[in-house]
């Protein structure tokens, strides 16, 4: 059973307690924060005050998504903010088995991303000491971009690479999902789903929800 993570960062931020309360009444059960330092990407967003705003208004597990040049500095403020995983790019730390390992004793689930022009064999090797691997099937910074197919080939190799080797590591995938080519993105092998204005534009969230959970 596949898994939609909505991002906040495409929610109506005017509305933002009424909007995390529909993802609970809609069935989300995990929710996808994108925190942006102008400098690794060129867009900025929030911070640790927003991410502890959320954890108030929602029980779902929180996945905190680092785009920054330093992540390893706000691991514990985000951490304490309620983050329940965090993510960082390997591209940023191309050798980061001691950041998982910070994220561990803080008590956090631990995530690895990669960049669309990032081949996936470099972090392959890495998956074993993460609980998610994040593809980004668009460059990161800005939302409503449109899907990059040649994310779907990443996909089925980690799929594999995690079959192979027995480990428990959950692929998620953020960047023009929606709809449209869900299934496709589910059958290539990806657990998580990541949707922005794809979510909080959809006429019908429950039925989006709904339509994810049934893809295999």
């Amino acid at each position: 059973m596949a898994r939609l993570a909505p991002s906040v960062l495409g929610a109506d931020f005017a509305r933002l307690g009424e909007e995390i309360t529909d993802t609970n009444r809609v069935g989300v059960d995990i929710l996808h924060l994108d925190i942006m330092d102008g400098h690794f990407v060129p867009n900025i967003s929030f911070g640790p005050s927003i991410v502890k705003t959320i954890n108030k208004l929602t029980e779902s597990f929180l996945d905190v998504h680092l785009m920054l040049s330093e992540p390893e500095k706000y691991f514990e403020p985000f951490a304490k903010a309620g983050a329940d995983a965090i993510t960082f790019h390997l591209e940023v730390h191309p050798k980061p088995v001691e950041f998982a390992l910070m994220l561990r004793k803080l008590g956090v689930k631990s995530g690895i991303s990669i960049n669309p022009d990032m081949p996936v064999e470099k972090v392959l090797p890495f998956l074993k000491e993460f609980d998610y691997l994040l593809v980004m099937s668009v460059f990161p910074g800005f939302g409503g971009q449109a899907f990059i197919r040649d994310s779907l080939p990443k996909v089925r190799a980690a799929r594999e690479y995690i079959a192979k080797h027995g480990l428990k590591t959950q692929i998620a995938i953020d960047g023009g999902v929606d709809s449209g080519n869900a299934a496709e993105v589910v059958a290539a092998g990806a657990d998580i789903l990541v949707m922005g204005s794809a979510f909080f534009g959809a006429k019908d969230r429950a039925a989006l929800v709904k339509m994810v959970a049934a893809l295999k």
